[in-house]
């Protein structure tokens, strides 16, 4: 009669027991550092993933997203039992995305994303002191040697040609007068000729 007993029981049981052990095999997140939706003013050195089973290193994948979409994760997950930390690089404050993606028992891959918020971020990066070329040449002359000015060492073409005219003006000049001249005396000649024929 107990032995009867005992059979019905393991039977009745059977079909509570059986899909327990399929569902077993799904590993599933079961906390984080920080946890999921926090607002947090001091970042974090490292984030930390606790799963309900150990993850292979092999099938898991976790990538750390900022603002902006920015990669905030600052080297490779490392693993100890069911947990997985992964170096935590800072950005600006914001939303941050970790984004995890691990494998099961049964070979079915379990994702999901742990969001927190840092409340203050880090400063912008300080604007390039680099001092814009200017377009002076360098001047070559030795210390306290004057240097003639760039506007006044320029000879201007105007006056050169100017000085032109002035002395071909001057030429005609000349050459006018010495033809009056000739011309005068050619005429006193012949003037002295004519009175003395008479």
């Amino acid at each position: 009669m107990a032995r009867g007993l005992l059979v019905l029981g393991l039977a009745a049981g059977a079909p509570v027991l059986l899909p327990a052990t399929p569902a077993a095999a799904h590993n599933s997140l079961t906390g984080s550092d920080p946890t999921n939706g926090a607002r947090v003013a001091t970042a974090p050195k490292r984030i930390e993933l606790r799963f309900l089973a150990s993850p292979a290193p092999a099938t898991t994948k976790i990538t750390v997203t900022g603002p902006d979409n920015v990669p905030a994760a600052g080297g490779a997950p490392t693993f100890a039992g069911n947990r997985v930390s992964v170096p935590f690089t800072p950005g600006a404050a914001g939303r941050y995305i970790v984004a995890y993606r691990i494998g099961s028992a049964d070979g079915h891959p379990v994702s999901g994303e742990v969001r927190f918020t840092l409340t203050t971020g880090t400063a912008a990066a300080p604007p390039s002191t680099t001092a814009a070329p200017t377009t002076a040449a360098p001047s070559s002359a030795e210390p306290g040697t004057p240097t003639a000015a760039p506007a006044t060492s320029a000879a201007s073409p105007t006056p050169a040609a100017d000085e032109a005219d002035d002395d071909r003006g001057t030429g005609w000049l000349w050459a006018v007068g010495a033809a009056v001249v000739l011309v005068a005396l050619g005429a006193g000649l012949l003037l002295r000729r004519r009175s003395a024929r008479c």
